[in-house]
């Protein structure tokens, strides 16, 4: 459908992030997305934490915070739609202007400050509802929150049962503290409330563990040691970068915020190899960053089992989608392998040790 693409390309790059973003919202919502024509090709069939995906390429959380287009979504061909960030109640976030472009480099930083409509609102939404994708719930913690575990356990047992996972986001660099859940003894603690809390649900939900891409290799053995000690079933390599370095002297990159986009690529790209080599098997989904063909592979290659997209839609339009899975395709298919599981963890040294980059 030629209206969202349009609007995607041009129209909405020349309106205020957040209304071009409340605008593409009410058009999938409209029922004005294009559809996917015919089924993806076997070779992008793959599973992830026992869930069994028709490609691996999602929308990533943040661009439908309320669960309001997950079926849309689908439609449009992702192999899943991960909604939220969710909160307990609903919040505001933090004052506008929150959400900024970085065109020459095709970057975003935003400091929404997790807004939205709250739990209730969000499973009212998915209760019942048939996505056609696997669908993934990012739960947050409310900012005046007085305890932020308590928060993670609330969302772990609403949202079970409609899920087919779970996300537990610490790593977003907009609320005070947050990323604090991410030091050991903290990590320890939440994930043992938050598994305690899964293990009383009455259906078993994969629940993963969303992280910085800034945190130091220290910092990710301690991360790596816990996580394996309990039964988390994957982790999801990264969120938003404060750091500056790719942007430097470009519009808007002394805004507060994190930093996401195709300058995110690198960084995003080399902490995802880096936790690979420590956590071994245990699934990763890769995101930040992803902006071309070239790029979805070469984040399954440093060791990603799926991946997750977002801000290369605001420059690459909603037809990146196919590209990408269609760059996927090609790249099983030239090296002779059967299954985009087949690229995984094929460069992660070299991704790892920073001597691969794009």
């Amino acid at each position: 459908m030629p209206l969202v693409s349009g609007l995607t390309r041009d129209t909405l790059l020349k309106m205020d992030p957040e209304i071009a973003h409340g605008a593409t919202i009410a058009a999938l919502r409209l029922g004005l997305a294009p559809e996917q024509e015919g089924a993806d090709p076997p070779e992008l069939r793959t599973t992830l934490c026992g869930l069994d995906l028709r490609n691996p390429v999602g929308m990533a959380a943040g661009f439908d915070k309320n669960a309001e287009v997950p079926k849309p979504l689908a439609r449009m061909g992702f192999g899943m739609v991960e909604i939220g960030t969710v909160t307990p109640r609903p919040q505001v976030g933090n004052p506008k202007p929150r959400l900024f472009r970085v065109t020459p480099a095709d970057g975003v930083i935003n400091r929404m400050g997790f807004n939205n409509e709250g739990h209730d609102a969000a499973f009212a939404r998915l209760k019942g509802a048939h996505v056609g994708a696997i669908l993934g719930v990012n739960i947050g913690a409310n900012k005046d929150s007085e305890d932020f575990v308590a928060d993670y356990v609330t969302g772990i047992t609403r949202f079970a049962e409609v899920a087919d996972y779970l996300t537990v986001n610490i790593s977003s660099p907009n609320t005070p503290g947050l990323r604090n859940l991410q030091a050991d003894e903290a990590l320890t603690r939440l994930l043992a409330a938050v598994l305690k809390a899964r293990s009383k649900a009455s259906v078993r939900v994969p629940v993963l563990l969303k992280i910085a891409p800034d945190l130091d290799e220290k910092a990710l053995d301690g991360i790596a040691k816990v996580v394996l000690a309990t039964d988390l079933d994957g982790l999801i390599v990264s969120n938003t970068t404060l750091s500056r370095d790719p942007v430097q002297g470009m519009e808007n990159a002394t805004e507060t915020g994190g930093l996401s986009g195709k300058p995110l690529f690198n960084l995003a790209t080399r902490k995802l190899a880096q936790v690979r080599q420590r956590v071994g098997k245990l699934p990763i989904i890769g995101v930040g960053g992803i902006h071309s063909p070239e790029s979805a592979v070469a984040k399954f290659e440093a060791g990603a089992d799926a991946i997750q997209l977002y801000s290369a839609l605001v420059f690459g339009g909603l037809d990146m989608l196919d590209r990408l899975k269609r760059g996927l395709s090609a790249a099983v298919r030239s090296r002779g392998l059967k299954s985009v599981s087949e690229l995984t963890g094929l460069t992660t040294a070299e991704w790892a040790s920073g001597k691969a980059s794009l």
